[in-house]
Formats: structure tokens, sequence, C-alpha cells
């Protein structure tokens, strides 16, 4: 009888091949998907889980957060009043950064899942789906 592990996620670990130095933000990143890499990448570098490989992911993250970002600030400068197009575009830009969090385990439960440090202040994380 065999036995399937659907819904059970492998473990994560340090890998030997991580990251042990952030690499710079990338040039094109609007100043909040910098913002957010500058926060986020020192968490990921201690973790050491984060490899070149991963870099993709962690770029596509930070310019979903960017985005969300950037249009919240909009809103605000134009009285409060969004367009309902962007109203659009931010939530799925915010969707799509809570999943890419989760993969990253740049969220509580997801490091409880990963096996990583469950108190943020442990590894340097701060909730990044928390706007300020």
């Amino acid at each position: 009888m065999s036995k399937h592990l659907r819904g059970v996620k492998p473990q994560v670990s340090t890998s030997k091949d991580a990251l042990t130095k952030a690499p710079r933000v990338p040039e094109y990143f609007s100043p909040y998907a910098a913002a957010e890499w500058k926060r986020i990448m020192p968490g990921l570098i201690a973790a050491r889980i984060l490899t070149k490989g991963d870099l993709g992911g962690v770029e596509e993250y930070c310019l979903m957060r960017g985005v969300v970002r950037e249009i919240e600030t909009n809103r605000a400068l134009n009285g409060g009043e969004i367009d309902p197009k962007l109203f659009g575009v931010q939530n799925r830009a915010a969707q799509t950064a809570r999943q890419l969090a989760a993969e990253l385990g740049l969220s509580p439960v997801s490091r409880a899942r990963m096996g990583i440090a469950s108190d943020d202040t442990d590894i340097g994380y701060v909730n990044p789906l928390t706007i300020r």
C-alpha cells in the first residue's frame, strides 16, 4: 500500500549554496521595491536558505510589494480616492506578494512550516504584509 504525501511540505533546511551576502538592489526597482529588498534581505541571508536561484522570486516579491505601496501612496495623495482599475491591480499585486512571501518564509505561518525560527526577532524578520 502506497502512502501519499498530499499537502505535506518537505522540511526546509539551510543550503550549502546559500548566499552569505545580500546582492545589491536591482537598479530598475522603484524606491518602494528597493526599500522592501533592503528590509527583507538580511533576514533571508541570516536564515541561510536563499540561493542565487531564489533571487527571481525575491525580486518578484519586492516588485509586488512596491506596486502595492506605490498605489496606496498615490491614493492618499489624491484625497483617498482610488480608480477601480488601480484597486484591481493593487489587489492582485498584494495577493501575489502574499503567495511569494509564503514561499520565502516571510510570514509567521510559513516560517513555522519551514522550521525557521518562530520569533520574528530571531532572524530579523518583520511581517512583510504590514503596510507602514
